[in-house]
């Protein structure tokens, strides 16, 4: 049996393989600097605050045509910390986060275009409970280093449209519909 075209055909893969890598900069998400905050305002009280403890993510940049860059993060569900710690349970509970069902929220940009800018408005795919919707996000790019990255922002999404706060929670009387989130996340360029 001949070998050779497979030989060659695998030699052509990698250098393919190779060629594609060197046009792509991958940047990982530094878990322990980063942060993912909300808040929603409840009516005659102090708004209900609290952040993730556990994110990932990373995003890809094309440098060579520089249209094809994407980023995905997620953030685990029960890591969850607020200020109304009594309340934790019922976020986590199939009322709000149902964080059995659904452990991950995910922010995915789709491919979006960069080309060194301190500034993005995007539009970015925001998956909770297995809902996704598009919302808007602005973020600040500040360069710290030649491999490190900080990236903020904000982007709001309403309770309703994911089914966050069902049954007696669903009115907004006292709880509010309008979820903030606000990002700081690190990246540093994986070699």
């Amino acid at each position: 049996m001949e070998l050779r075209p497979f030989k060659y055909f695998l030699t052509l893969l990698i250098l393919i393989l190779c060629l594609d890598l060197k046009a792509k900069e991958i940047w990982i998400l530094d878990e322990k600097l980063s942060t993912v905050n909300f808040e929603v305002p409840v009516f005659l009280a102090k708004n209900v605050k609290g952040y993730f403890n556990e994110i990932k993510g990373f995003v890809e940049i094309d440098t060579s045509d520089k249209i094809n860059n994407k980023a995905i993060f997620s953030v685990k569900t029960d890591s969850l910390e607020i200020n109304y710690e009594k309340y934790k349970t019922l976020l986590l509970s199939d009322t709000f986060l149902e964080v059995t069902n659904f452990p991950t929220a995910l922010v995915d940009t789709k491919k979006f275009i960069y080309k060194n800018d301190n500034e993005l408005k995007l539009n970015v795919e925001l998956s909770i409970k297995n809902i996704n919707k598009i919302v808007p996000l602005e973020i600040e790019i500040i360069k710290l280093a030649k491999e490190l990255v900080q990236v903020k922002g904000s982007f709001f999404f309403l309770r309703k449209d994911f089914n966050i706060g069902v049954g007696k929670w669903s009115n907004n009387t006292i709880l509010k519909d309008k979820v903030l989130v606000k990002i700081n996340l690190f990246l540093f360029k994986k070699n």
